[in-house]
């Protein structure tokens, strides 16, 4: 029974990242017949949105929308890259400056989550680990119980997170950067069923993150 339910957490969390990197694969060839490689059609859909202070960038760390700088930043290969996943990547995370632009209000909730929780995870780590055993090389064993509390509270701040990004990712995915190709005619249509599937992947590359995440709340409990 142990190794099954081991099985099935390895499953909800390894299985979504598998199909995303074959989704991703699937699409990623090179098509000449498109108007335009991932950042191109990043700039000019962040011009269209009247974002032209938002950069498009090269990176190393993913596909992402940095509202800090601000900037959309493209893996080299979606950045310039001429597929259907460049192209959908791309119009994806344009998206989130979108809903950064219009203050989405899932959108700002994330980002306030996210000033939060970054610093504090290493504060968590600390208060599981050397306050308990400081308290009770001190005699002062009640700091466990204490810094264990608050750092329950550090990791239900990271799962509430975790399901905060889930819709935000479907609305930049299904609500905004579909339609935008769509209604752009930046793919064919006979393209818009893969981009669909790339854009669903795009979205679920968090599923694993919050099933991480609970796993991690778990153990805590535990």
């Amino acid at each position: 029974m142990p190794i099954l339910i081991l099985a099935l957490l390895a499953g909800l969390i390894f299985g979504p990242m598998l199909w995303v990197r074959w989704v991703m694969g699937r699409h990623a060839a090179d098509r000449p017949d498109l108007p335009g490689t991932g950042g191109e059609l990043a700039r000019h859909l962040l011009d269209q949105a009247g974002l032209r202070h938002v950069a498009v960038e090269a990176t190393d760390q993913g596909d992402h929308y940095d509202p800090a700088a601000p900037a959309v930043r493209l893996s080299k290969d979606h950045l310039d890259g001429r597929s259907v996943t460049a192209v959908a990547v791309a119009a994806h995370e344009v998206a989130h400056a979108v809903q950064h632009r219009d203050g989405a209000r899932l959108f700002t909730l994330r980002m306030t989550l996210a000033r939060i929780v970054t610093p504090l995870r290493l504060v968590a780590i600390v208060m599981m680990t050397v306050l308990p055993l400081g308290g009770a090389a001190l005699g002062a064993g009640h700091l466990a119980i204490a810094s264990m509390l608050a750092a329950l509270a550090v990791f239900a701040l990271s799962v509430a997170l975790q399901l905060v990004t889930l819709p935000l990712e479907f609305d930049a995915s299904f609500a905004r950067a579909l339609p935008a190709l769509r209604a752009g005619r930046y793919l064919p249509d006979r393209d818009l069923g893969a981009a669909r599937s790339v854009l669903k992947a795009a979205a679920l590359t968090y599923v694993a993150g919050a099933m991480l995440s609970l796993l991690q709340l778990a153990r805590v409990v535990r």
